[in-house]
């Protein structure tokens, strides 16, 4: 596997470690006006993004210890399959350790999903489908309804069921145009039934939603709320 292991922010470990102990400067006083500074305080930015999963593992010593080895060209202390196989066991533990994590999260996002869809089917308003899309009618519009390959303009926000909003037309400032074979099916079965005017809320369980992956700010299992205005069909013609 590739050892693409995130730790915090390197520029932090090196700020506060470089100098520990010999009166130096700590990190927030260090200078970022240069910009040989800037560009310094970037790199080290990118390196501890990239680093920010092992931070609770991380060896401070041993790593301050490898990075001044490697900038002065220092011959190294370990040989380098000792290295490579360190390396490999460190990167496959992390990995064991997040996808526990990520399947915890998920077990947790599907019974708060469960339970919510419950709790929303019995609303009065509320119409659920075969795949267990639920949705409620805002206001009916009378115009076509889009097929399956149909392009369409709408405004919609979309939030998780605790009320975090993770995306927004209205909050672009403009509708957005997808076509309906691109996106997650219950979004896509949701504009099927709906004709242009309508706005609905509808709630996606995690089946036909982002599934045990996710997707960004959308955590695995997650049920989802959405608020759609259908405003056009595209390729009506």
């Amino acid at each position: 596997m590739t050892f693409g292991i995130r730790v915090a922010a390197l520029s932090s470990l090196l700020l506060s470690l470089a100098c520990a102990g010999d009166g130096a400067p700590s990190g927030e006083s260090a200078a970022l006006e240069t910009n040989d500074q800037k560009a310094a305080y970037g790199i080290g930015m990118n390196m501890g993004t990239q680093l920010r999963a092992a931070n609770e593992r991380l060896d401070r010593a041993a790593f301050m210890r490898g990075f001044e080895d490697g900038l002065q060209a220092a011959e190294s202390q370990i040989p380098e399959p000792e290295i490579q196989a360190a390396l490999m066991e460190f990167g496959s533990q992390l990995e064991a350790a997040e996808n526990a994590a990520l399947a915890a999260e998920g077990q947790e996002n599907l019974a708060a999903g469960v339970a919510y869809l419950e709790q929303n089917r019995a609303k009065p308003g509320v119409t659920t489908t075969a795949s267990g899309l639920q949705y409620e009618v805002l206001r009916a519009g009378d115009g076509e309804r889009p097929s399956a390959e149909s392009v369409v303009r709408i405004h919609y926000r979309g939030t998780l069921i605790d009320g975090t909003e993770f995306d927004s037309s209205y909050g672009r400032g403009e509708p957005a145009e997808f076509p309906l074979n691109g996106v997650i099916a219950g979004f896509s079965e949701a504009l099927q039934l709906m004709p242009v005017g309508s706005q609905w809320r509808i709630v996606i369980p995690s089946d036909i939603g982002y599934g045990p992956g996710g997707s960004g700010p959308i955590g695995p299992n997650s049920t989802l709320i959405f608020e759609i205005e259908l405003l056009e069909i595209v390729d009506a013609e």
